[in-house]
This record gives C-alpha cells, structure tokens and sequence, in this order.
C-alpha cells in the first residue's frame, strides 16, 4: 500500500511538472505581440497616430535621434518622415519579429528600408542565437549539481570550479557560434565574457542555495531556472515581444540577461550591454555570498 501512493505521488509529481513546465513556455509564446514594441517616430502626426495604434511610439522631433535610439538599444527600430521622403530603420540584430513588423509598414508606406544592426550573411536569422537558452539553463544547473554532489562541504572548490566551467563554456559556445556557424562576428571575447558571465550567474547562485537548504535549494534553483528564467528571457525574439511586463520581469533574471547581453556585444558594439552585465555580476554574487553563509555556519557547528 505504502509502495503504491509513493509511486501515485511520483506520478502526479512529474506529471505536475510536465505541465507546468508547457504552460510556463506556452503561455509567454501565444500573448506575444508587437503591441509593446517600442519603435521611435519621427513623423506628422497623423503618421504617429497611424503607428500608434501597432506598435509603442515614442516620437523625436528629429530623425537622426530617432536613428540613434535603435542604435543604443532604447527601440527596436524607427520611422521616419522629412523633407527626403520615408525611411524604416530596422535591426536585424535585436530580433526578427521586429525586423518583419517593421518591413510591413515600409511596404505600406513605400519607405526606404535600412537596417542598423544587421545579423551575419552565415546566419541571417540568428538561429544559433535563438538556441541559446537551453545551453545557458543546464551549463548553469548542471554544474551546480554536479558540483554539489562531487564537492560536498569543500564551499571554495565549489566556487572555483563554477567559475573555471562558466569561463571554459563561455570559450567554447562563443567559439562554436562564431567560427563554426557564424552566428557573431565581432569580438569574439567580449561575446564569450556575456556568455561565461550568463552561466555563472545560475551555475553559482544554484549552488548558493544548495550549500544552505541541500537538495531543496536544487529544486528551487530548477524550477528558477527552467520555469521562469527560460520562457521569460525572450531569447529567441528580443524580451520586447513578450507580453507586458514579464518580457521586462525576465531581463532581471539570468538567462534573458544574458541574452540581451550577447546581442548588444554581437551587434550594437556594445551598447546597451551595461544593465543586463550589472544584473548578471548581482546574481552571481548572491551566489557566492549565499556558499560563504554556507561555510561560515558549517565552521560554526563543527
């Protein structure tokens, strides 16, 4: 009898799970839209109120400020309208979407197409960008538990061994897009630092909370990671596409901070790459302070 309701709660356990685990991506992905999109105008009025009613507008009064928003990341693309004629600016480099709304409403206005921050001729979609997520939530959660299960109680082991990983699989993604697929091709160690720095904000602030609760703390640094830091982090379109506000909620946790990161280093020559880098050094240092809490307390018990 025992047996059998352990097995029925491991059941519905992982079945709770699995569904959870759907409605954590799905629900994000179907109320994704352009409706939040922030794209500056400089324009007439009646062309701002025609954009306004599909995309967020902000409105310059000059075109060139409207072209350097898009170039420091403040929108994904702009519309202008001068003396000259009609020009959409895109880039391809902060996400599709935007560059396919935005080609629309050229079409509709006959303007001048120029993208800004174009993505790579080897990779025109950035699809190697796109599958970042996935590496980035298990090279953080992996090494987290494997190190907690092969260092216990060695707290400094634990902390330079995520380190060391996060350095060595920040080389070899980076390396790996760029030179193999052709994904990037600025600076190759400045997307590689983005990267390492992603994977060591999970890799180090799981451990954390392993080294204070034990197995819990990996559950919970799983269901972090996996459930929300995933599906928000708008890693495959730009965080602007997800629905209002957890396309922003999810620039404030690992994944989609690293993200944002790594396009901004890949194709806006670093602009923009401030916020997400202080928001990974935050959680790694979490990390660190919560495995130095850790072995004070242990120090103190033995």
């Amino acid at each position: 009898m025992k047996t059998s309701l352990t097995l029925g709660g491991v059941i519905l356990g992982l079945t709770a799970a699995v569904t959870l685990m759907l409605l954590s991506f799905l629900a994000p992905m179907m109320n994704s839209g352009p409706d939040d999109v922030p794209v500056a105008v400089s324009a007439p009025a009646p062309v701002v109120s025609a954009l306004d009613e599909k995309v967020a507008v902000t409105t310059y009064d000059d075109p060139a400020a409207a072209r350097d928003a898009v170039l420091q990341r403040d929108a994904v693309g702009a519309v202008t309208v001068d003396a000259d004629g009609a020009t959409v600016y895109t880039a391809s480099g902060a996400g599709q979407p935007y560059t396919q709304v935005l080609t629309g409403i050229a079409a509709g206005m006959d303007a001048t197409v120029d993208d800004l921050a174009p993505t790579t001729q080897d990779d025109p979609t950035a699809a190697g960008l796109n599958a970042l997520a996935l590496p980035l939530a298990f090279g953080g959660m992996v090494s987290a538990a494997v190190l907690s299960v092969t260092m216990k109680k060695r707290h400094l082991h634990r902390v330079l061994g995520a380190v060391l990983f996060s350095l060595a699989a920040g080389l070899a993604v980076g390396a790996v897009l760029q030179f193999g697929f052709g994904t990037f091709d600025g600076n190759y160690w400045a997307t590689a630092g983005v990267l390492a720095l992603g994977v060591a904000g999970t890799s180090l602030f799981v451990l954390g909370l392993e080294a204070l609760v034990g197995v819990p703390g990996l559950v919970l640094g799983a269901v972090l990671t996996l459930f929300v830091s995933n599906p928000l982090s708008g890693i495959a379109t730009g965080w602007q596409w997800l629905p209002s506000p957890w396309g922003a909620v999810g620039q404030y946790m690992p994944i989609g901070a690293a993200g944002s990161a790594t396009r901004s280093v890949a194709f806006f020559d670093g602009a923009g790459v401030a916020h997400p880098v202080w928001v990974l050094v935050a959680w790694t240092t979490v990390g660190v302070l919560l495995v130095g809490a850790a072995a004070v307390r242990g120090r103190r018990a033995a």
